[in-house]
């Protein structure tokens, strides 16, 4: 009888690691589309962007694919992946979805919200309004914070949906202030905007608050459409080429001269 020699440990894939991968490359891929670090409308090439971001060919395409079911990547056929467009139509699409769906959640949030509700919608004000007024150095600091706020005030309605497709409409909202945050001339006090929203959700008055909230919501687009007709914002030829028909009017590169703004429109 022969003697087997011990076989050698199988070697399973660590789908732990490879899964923190995939979230790793997914989180830096779309905050770089969202930043515009990755412009509207460019070809993303696995094989030029797997040493970038220090990821393996296949989980790379994994994080591109998450990302095309988050609308902010395209792909077609064969023709692999490209940066999703950003249009007017676009712009004004995601406002009206998310002034529907946030202010009527946020609504509900107030009558339903019980005192760990208020402590922290009171918790997330306080840590925004340090970070406010906005200048370039703590935008990305106000992000975080200022997604944290939104997130808090809706977060006495229990509806896990809502709080999922607000997250990523969020996610939109906060790609087009990137070109908002770059018109020269254009400032807002945003902390006067939240403080009001603050005000009126905690002490009950759910009507005020939407309507507050609304406003705030929509000044963004409101800015940017401004900026596009008095030409802060140019329409290069080349972006959104060959991203898909119906992508609708792209917009331009953020204007350089918003690092000089101490403050920022958004």
């Amino acid at each position: 009888m022969v003697k087997r020699s011990p076989s050698p440990p199988f070697l399973e894939p660590d789908t732990g690691h490879t899964r923190t991968l995939i979230e790793r490359a997914y989180e830096q891929l779309r905050d770089d589309i969202v930043a515009a670090k990755l412009a509207p409308g460019e070809k993303l090439r696995v094989e030029h962007l797997k040493d970038q971001y220090g990821v393996g060919a296949g989980t790379l395409r994994e994080a591109l694919t998450r990302l095309v079911s988050d609308a902010l990547v395209t792909t077609a056929g064969q023709r692999g992946f490209r940066v999703a467009p950003i249009a007017v139509q676009d712009l004004e699409d995601v406002t009206n979805l998310r002034v529907q769906i946030e202010t009527e959640a946020l609504r509900r949030s107030i009558r339903a919200g019980d005192a760990a509700w208020r402590e922290r919608v009171t918790q997330a004000w306080q840590a925004l309004s340090a970070h406010e007024p906005i200048t370039p150095q703590s935008r990305l600091a106000w992000e975080a914070m200022n997604l944290r706020f939104h997130e808090a005030l809706h977060s006495g309605y229990d509806s896990p949906w809502t709080r999922r497709i607000l997250h990523l409409l969020a996610r939109h909202t906060e790609r087009y202030r990137s070109y908002a945050m770059g018109l020269p001339g254009m400032v807002r006090n945003v902390h006067a905007e939240h403080r009001a929203i603050y005000e009126y959700a905690i002490s009950g008055q759910d009507a005020r608050a939407a309507l507050a909230l609304e406003a705030h919501i929509r000044t963004t687009p409101d800015l940017l459409l401004q900026g596009l007709r008095n030409g802060q914002v140019q329409w290069p030829e080349s972006v959104g080429a060959g991203a898909g028909a119906g992508a609708g009017v792209g917009i331009g590169a953020v204007p350089t001269s918003s690092a000089a703004s101490p403050t920022l429109a958004l």
